[in-house]
């Protein structure tokens, strides 16, 4: 056999795996050839080779090989060291040159599917929905590249046509790739190689979502340890892959997953045959009828191989499986459930730990709850913690759990009759695992107090030695307590340090509340009596604004969202609507903001800002980079950036980053004609600067400073309807009369425009979801009564779509053609003859001296106001264009009710 066939079959990994080294998350390790405190050699899975970096190595400077690295642990010759590789490999006299071929090949591909998992974000999203950690079990990724750079390589490429991971297609020369975007784990046979390998597919859930390669054979994870004494079978490989990343499981029990529910094989039965200490078999299988059949199928089956053994099985939630419960809730579950199990003949049938009826918890201010499940005691659901209403575990459920994290600076970890006490908690830093450490002997109630890194494996035999003198416990003991310790709170600090988002609130309502918002929402004119309890909430006239955005708002919920965008001078009032408006929408999906820097949208989350209603207090702070970023996540929902990271093996390369949507948005604004893109995409609103709506808001505010309005009332009206919202849901929305209403032709941006009444006739539809039917494919039916409420709640924001003029600048300007015309029948002249000073403008508008520039220069500059005179001797004024914005609102408003008539 020569030697390159030696260094393809055989990888580096296994070689550690047979001497006992384990590199860290980064692929780094104690030197074995020196002594070493820290991690001084680095493991390239990629090329299976190691280098230590440390000048106190006999091997630095050298690039070892699978064959180097034997030669110089076991201190022997280059001959001595290929034999020895080809002991590991499995090299017998009757076995087949097929099945070593299928071996190193699949070997090979193991550690590039290794490799490739950590550089696709596809992959990496799907771990993260599954609750999957790479950097705590062997995983891989098939991205159906791995042929493109062996092409050349004939014998390669034949070989992965003959173990099934490639197919012969056409035309001649191309290749079909088996399970391509698919997660892969590998099957496992006795000696600890790779001979198989089971996918799951990242992209389709219904049909073919798994893949077993051709002439399986193997065992997930491996086969069992033959001192096993505890075996958890699980239904599904992807279920024992989420048990084998607890610490505190693997501790205490072997995993070992079957193929499905028929899938316990004759090579299953071998190797739970072959374990003579065997004492206990767990079924950890789906909480449905099929996993509670297969689990008593298969008891029958384990009580034929021994004469005596326990036979237990863990009682899974109604139709949940092991990887769902921990997507699901947050704490010990796993070991709880564990922990709970009874001997098979014990269960009924129907025993369950989780009541499908979910708990209510009246909050008096809302009248709304907080989703609770019954779980058992100690375990958090996440809602629970996201709220900060985690109640703490039982002492009962505290005492089984093998890890005692209630106290970050104190952790304990107990053993036979030893606590071991890490004080002042664990360093973040991921390159050592230093701890200040009391060991604890109950029985004699005395203790030993020391400092190591638990890294440092001759530290630990060190202490090992120390305790067992000062407190008379076994050496063998206390070093197998550590090394577990090193493992628990490795993990216990990986959860810490790489915490996902906390999981959104889930509110339900209580049935009280629910029966209330039903009824309401299921009135005639129910967008009317909606703007009616909107006017309760505070916002004092503005009836078609207020009701404008709050459909505008409401749609955060839907695929196909809106946007908004309010124009008015400073001190108008745009904050204070938007801020009730913000008010009316379940708090846990609002984010309000003040400020929002360059890059700031590229750096959440991929999923924080999905289905989020977004509110911009004073857009006009945002810079070009910001404004770019949220235009895109309005018309395209999604921001993809290509930014640089440094990856593991030192180097940078270029990665995405992507956020999606889709957001709802409001934003106010004092300067709305300066973004003519966000105002191409979003609603205009102008807030009502007229003399008669500022005297309602001051007499609103007397009223309130008097006494005489409730705010308590206006307070409970808020969270009624953000009750409601909280039962309104997603539909789609088929619309009869969808080409029956034309918009004028002259709006600005009419294709948008028309886009945009269509999304209003949907969100006003799905408002009146409780009243609407449906077609036989489950779509919500658009009514007349829909278009016509959606014509008068849009009219004004279409008459700002066809003005030239924005909503500000509009009432300034009729304003002053008010005081020109009332002038001009003063002095009995001619309109077009009438001549005012800035001083006048002010007198007659009311409105600052800033504001007034501003206008004056945006209507001189559209031609609508001519200067006259000189700077030295101050301007005049003159309106050079007397419009007629009321004939073209008449005229508008009629088209559109000749058009909703004709229906």
């Amino acid at each position: 056999m020569e030697i390159q066939d030696i260094k393809t079959q055989l990888s580096l990994t296994q070689v550690l795996d047979h001497y006992g080294l384990e590199p860290d998350r980064n692929q780094r390790l104690n030197c074995p050839f020196h002594e070493d405190k820290t991690p001084s050699m680095q493991i390239y899975p990629k090329t299976n080779t190691a280098y230590c970096f440390s000048s106190n190595c006999t091997t630095h400077g050298k690039s070892l090989d699978a064959i180097d690295f034997i030669m110089n642990k076991e201190n022997i010759t280059k001959h001595e060291a290929i034999e020895k590789a080809k002991q590991m490999i499995g090299v017998l006299p009757n076995k087949p040159v097929q099945e070593l071929s299928r071996i190193a090949v699949l070997t090979k591909m193991h550690s590039y599917f290794k490799n490739s998992i950590n550089y696709k974000s596809g992959a990496m999203h799907y771990l993260k929905e599954r609750m999957l950690d790479p950097t705590l079990i062997e995983i891989g990724y098939n991205a159906g590249q791995f042929h493109y750079s062996n092409r050349d390589n004939k014998e390669l490429m034949r070989s992965l046509v003959t173990v099934g991971l490639l197919a012969d297609g056409k035309p001649e020369g191309t290749y079909q790739i088996f399970a391509k975007y698919s997660i892969a784990f590998a099957l496992k046979n006795k000696l600890n190689q790779v001979v198989s390998f089971y996918f799951r597919s990242t992209v389709s859930e219904k049909d073919q979502k798994h893949f077993y390669l051709k002439d399986r054979q193997g065992l997930y994870p491996q086969y069992p340890h033959p001192n096993t004494k505890k075996l958890i079978l699980t239904e599904a490989i992807i279920d024992a892959a989420t048990l084998i990343q607890d610490a505190t499981i693997t501790v205490q029990y072997n995993v070992l997953a079957l193929f499905g529910t028929n899938g316990l094989t004759e090579e299953h039965q071998e190797a739970i045959k072959d374990l003579k200490e065997l004492e206990e078999v767990i079924f950890f299988f789906d909480g449905d009828e099929a996993g509670h059949a297969a689990e008593r199928k298969y008891a029958e089956v384990i009580k034929g191989m021994f004469t005596r053994i326990k036979i237990t099985n863990v009682n899974t939630p109604k139709g949940e499986d092991v990887n769902s419960l921990v997507q699901s809730h947050q704490g010990e579950i796993l070991q709880h459930l564990i922990s709970e199990r009874k001997p098979i003949e014990e269960r009924k049938p129907n025993e369950l730990f989780f009541s499908s009826e979910n708990l209510s918890i009246e909050n008096p201010a809302d009248s709304s709850s907080i989703i609770t499940e019954r779980l058992p005691q100690g375990i958090e659901h996440d809602s629970a913690r996201s709220e900060g209403t985690a109640k703490a575990a039982s002492p009962e459920a505290k005492a089984k759990s093998v890890l005692n994290t209630d106290n970050p600076n104190n952790i304990i970890y107990k053993s036979d009759n030893i606590e071991y006490h890490s004080k002042g908690g664990i360093k973040p830093q991921l390159d050592s695992l230093k701890i200040t450490l009391q060991i604890v002997n109950t029985q004699e109630g005395t203790d030993y107090k020391t400092k190591l890194d638990l890294y440092e494996y001759k530290q630990i035999e060190l202490v090992a030695q120390s305790v067992s003198e000062a407190l008379k416990i076994n050496t063998q003991q206390i070093q197998k307590d550590l090394m577990d310790l090193s493992k628990l709170l490795d993990q216990y600090r990986n959860n810490n340090t790489t915490k996902q988002a906390p999981q959104r609130i889930k509110i339900q309502l209580n049935e009280s509340t629910m029966k209330d918002c039903i009824e309401f929402l299921k009135q005639d004119k129910l967008i009317d009596k909606i703007n009616t309890l909107i006017g309760r909430c505070g916002v004092v006239g503005e009836e078609n604004s207020r009701i404008l955005l709050f459909v505008i708002a409401s749609s955060y919920k839907m695929k196909e969202t809106l946007h908004g965008l309010i124009q008015g001078s400073s001190g108008s009032g745009k904050t204070r609507l938007l801020k009730i408006i913000s008010n009316l929408i379940p708090q846990e999906d609002v984010k309000r903001f003040t400020r929002v820097t360059d890059n700031s949208f590229y750096n959440y989350g991929e999923y924080d800002l999905v289905n989020r209603f977004l509110c911009f207090e004073d857009i006009d702070g945002l810079k070009e980079e910001a404004l770019l970023a949220l235009r895109e996540l309005m018309s395209n929902d999604i921001l993809i950036s290509s930014t640089s990271q440094k990856f593991d093996d030192g180097n940078i390369r270029s990665t995405e980053r992507t956020v999606r949507g889709p957001i709802a948005s409001i934003a106010c604004t004092t300067k709305g004609d300066y973004y003519e893109d966000n105002i191409s995409r979003s609603f205009v609103v102008a807030v009502d600067e007229s003399t008669e709506q500022t005297q309602r808001i001051i007499n609103y505010q007397n009223q309130k400073y008097a006494g005489n309005i409730n705010e308590r009332e206006e307070e409970k009206n808020c969270i009624f309807i953000q009750n409601c919202m909280r039962l309104i849901k997603p539909f789609n929305i088929i619309n009869p009369y969808a080409n029956k209403i034309q918009l004028p032709l002259d709006a600005h941006k009419i294709r948008r425009l028309n886009e945009m009444y269509q999304s209003i006739v949907k969100q006003i539809t799905i408002l009146n979801q409780f009243q609407r039917k449906q077609d036989n494919q489950g779509r919500l039916i658009t009514q007349k009564e829909d278009l016509r409420r959606a014509c008068d709640i849009l009219f004004e924001s279409i008459i700002l779509k066809v003005d030239e003029l924005d909503g500000s600048l509009r009432q300034f300007f009729e304003r002053l053609k008010e005081y020109a015309k009332t002038k001009a029948e003063k002095e009995k002249v001619k309109q077009s003859e009438i001549d005012f000073n800035r001083f006048e403008i002010r007198t007659a508008t009311g409105i600052s001296k800033t504001q007034q520039h501003r206008y004056i220069q945006q209507l001189i500059n559209l031609e609508y106001l001519r200067q006259l005179g000189y700077a030295n001797r101050g301007f005049n004024y003159r309106i050079a264009y007397w419009d007629n914005m009321q004939l073209i609102r008449t005229k508008i408003k009629d088209n559109l009710s000749e058009q909703l008539k004709s229906l």
